[in-house]
């Protein structure tokens, strides 16, 4: 028989504490997870060049940067609190931690995009359907499997007087608050908030038995007991103005209520006694202070003249505190100017109550299931620092955008940085050697492997009937142009030589698409490793059930030139022209065949119209993307089309004497980035 929920609970959490415990000890390895910072994002125009350039340039305070970290959080949290050279650690630094991890087993996270003329489905990639299949294979016992480890690297995050909200909805709260009581302590709960998202309804005309579900629970926590806190306070309603606020002063017309003046408890409490107007007794205030607010206008002699009051007036009321019920914030309406249309978004107004709350000025505020972005943006709007971190595509890209639409402060875009390298940890131990997962590459690519001798650590492999040979990288590698050489060279002179050669791999220079269109060299191909290789590899448990499904991709790139640098004065403008996008190939992407098929006509009619965002580097360092321009769809302030980026851009710089080295980054509707270098770009004057 198997066990109940609630017996596996104790083997859940104790796992959880195993697993987070490893991270812990590996944060000061050799082989720590570390995020590579992709771009560091400059939405405000009224930030100089020479500002932007001061981020990055020695010690300018980039740990203290705000992030958008896109991949999976449990890696994120271990890395932030690995630090590196350029990020402090973040272990106990961390205000607030606001979550809201995903809870609905059944829920649809297809994403819709609509092209010009076309509407396509795509559905989660595959490294995003393992995760969440991975947290509900065992329904809700997966789930606790997977938020514990979070929940100890999230404690550790926080500073000694942080707090963290988790919300969630009745499927999962009643356990997740069991394993908060034992992580962070029973005497550090809070408050278990009920967030009234809708209005009251029933399912009972669709059959169901049960009263309307309209509330969500949001679990509250301290580090410790000496958490920060701002008490909230909301407007007082009109029924409450009417009893309480009835009276009008003359004087000025502002509404005020009377309160006693009188000392309770008297003599033992310490209240004076004495008589003012001719009323004796024992008072809250000191005779002097009675007289400066008489003076003031303030005491009121009652009609019997047996009693005196105090006027306080509506202007100095913070309102009614607020208690563990939030029924005074809706969820966002179908017209409402925030809604973005992403099926898990939240108001601002909840985010904004939880971090005004719980979090100081300049404080750090992260949100590990980002979502939308509605935390970042909040504790941007509010002049707090964030740290916002998604597994998914869509919410990196949505993130971004929201962000530079509100002109927040330049904030870092990073990735996750050894993704692939800890999920070969994963599936074939934390020892894993290189050439054994190379083998299970080559071989699920169609190719024989050399012989031992040959073979340059079991990377090098054959595909007889094509007389090609194919080299597989290794997770840890980058794939450059000098890679590309070397895999030419390769071709001509092992085992007598080959008519064509493939390269498999991982990762790539950004430039990678710019150095295979300069090599021009039809013999030479270059092959996507699927990046969820390794999760599908640990489903499937073998490499013969994955033979027919795996599919190698080609790279994606972007071509886009320079057109005008001209001088005017003390400025100059550069203008910067899209001239095409190639895809990667249609069949990497998880589509149904009929959008397939509309991508496809897409593809050959307008390719840039594939583009969700585009940035330019105006003096790329080879280092860091620095995006000084930004454009992307639903951004109307360039071109007025909402489903196209515009295709030129027009940048205002100071002057540079010397020639510019100018990057184009682009990413599109499906999220994949490609990149190219302008050299040496000269001014005309």
């Amino acid at each position: 028989m198997s066990k109940s929920l609630l017996e596996q609970l104790p083997g859940i959490v104790a796992e959880g504490k195993r697993r987070a415990a490893q991270i812990l000890e590996g944060l000061e390895g050799r082989n720590r997870v570390t995020l590579q910072s992709r771009e560091l994002v400059v939405p405000s125009k009224d930030v100089t060049e020479a500002d932007l350039f001061k981020h990055l340039d020695g010690n300018h305070g980039l740990g203290r940067v705000n992030r958008l970290i896109y991949g999976d959080n449990l890696l994120a949290m271990a890395a932030l609190l690995a630090g590196d050279q350029d990020n402090p650690s973040l272990r106990g630094k961390l205000d607030l931690i606001y979550i809201d991890p995903p809870f609905d087993s059944k829920a649809d996270y297809r994403t819709r995009i609509t092209l010009p003329g076309k509407t396509i489905d795509t559905r989660p990639t595959v490294m995003e359907q393992f995760a969440y299949s991975d947290t509900w294979s065992d329904g809700t016992a997966s789930y606790l499997a997977m938020i514990t480890p979070r929940l100890v690297l999230m404690r550790e995050l926080l500073t000694d007087k942080g707090s963290i909200y988790v919300h969630l909805d009745w499927h999962v709260a009643s356990y997740v608050k069991i394993i908060l009581d034992e992580l962070f302590g029973k005497e550090n709960f809070v408050n278990d908030i009920s967030w009234k998202r809708s209005h009251a309804h029933g399912d009972s005309g669709q059959g169901a038995s049960h009263f309307g579900r309209v509330t969500e629970s949001i679990l509250f926590y301290g580090k410790s007991a000496d958490r920060y806190w701002s008490p909230p306070y909301e407007a007082y309603t009109n029924e409450i103005l009417a009893r309480d606020y009835k009276h009008v002063d003359p004087s000025n017309g502002e509404r005020y209520r009377l309160m006693p003046v009188d000392g309770p408890g008297g003599a033992a409490k310490g209240n004076p006694y004495y008589e003012f107007l001719g009323v004796k007794g024992y008072w809250r205030y000191a005779q002097s202070t009675m007289q400066a607010l008489y003076d003031q206008g303030e005491i009121v002699l009652s009609s019997t003249g047996k009693s005196l009051s105090r006027k306080r007036y509506l202007r100095d009321a913070k309102g009614t505190p607020v208690t563990d019920f939030w029924g005074d914030i809706n969820r966002i309406s179908p017209t409402s100017g925030e809604r973005l249309n992403y099926p898990t978004q939240k108001p601002e107004k909840l985010l904004e109550r939880i971090i005004e709350t719980s979090c100081p000025p300049g404080g750090i505020v992260a949100d590990f299931f980002a979502g939308s972005g509605t935390t970042a943006s909040v504790a941007e709007r509010t002049g707090r620092n964030w740290v916002a971190s998604d597994l998914g595509k869509p919410s990196a890209m949505i993130m971004r955008k929201r962000l530079i639409d509100q002109n927040a402060k330049p904030f870092l875009f990073q990735a996750i940085g050894d993704y692939q390298v800890e999920q070969a940890k994963s599936v074939l131990g934390r020892k894993y050697r290189v050439g054994e997962l190379a083998q299970v590459i080559l071989r699920l690519f169609g190719a024989v492997p050399l012989p031992p001798e040959i073979s340059q650590g079991g990377a090098l492999g054959r595909i007889p009937d094509e007389k090609a040979l194919v080299i597989a990288t290794s997770p840890n590698a980058v794939v450059t142009g000098s890679t590309l050489k070397r895999a030419q060279q390769a071709r001509l002179t092992v085992m007598g030589g080959f008519d064509k050669v493939y390269v498999l791999g991982w990762n790539f220079a950004d430039s990678i698409g710019q150095d295979i269109q300069a090599l021009n060299d039809d013999r030479l191909e270059v092959r996507v490793i699927p990046p969820d290789l390794l999760d599908r590899l640990k489903k499937k448990g073998s490499v013969e059930k994955l033979v027919d499904e795996v599919r190698f991709s080609t790279m994606q790139y972007i071509n886009a030139a320079v057109t005008n640098r001209t001088q005017k004065g003390e400025s100059e403008r550069l203008t910067v022209e899209l001239q095409n996008y190639v895809l990667l190939s249609p069949d990497a992407i998880n589509l149904d065949d009929k959008s397939r098929s509309q991508l496809l006509e897409v593809m050959n009619a307008e390719p840039l119209a594939l583009l969700e965002y585009w940035a330019v580097d105006p003096d790329y360092d080879g280092q860091i993307f620095r995006s000084y321009w930004q454009d992307y769809r639903e951004n109307t302030d360039n071109d007025g089309d909402h489903l196209r980026v515009t295709t030129t851009a027009h940048i205002d710089l100071n002057v540079k004497p010397t020639a510019r080295r100018v990057c184009v980054r682009a990413v599109d509707v499906f999220g994949y980035e490609s990149e190219v270098i302008i050299e040496n770009v000269e001014v005309t004057k």
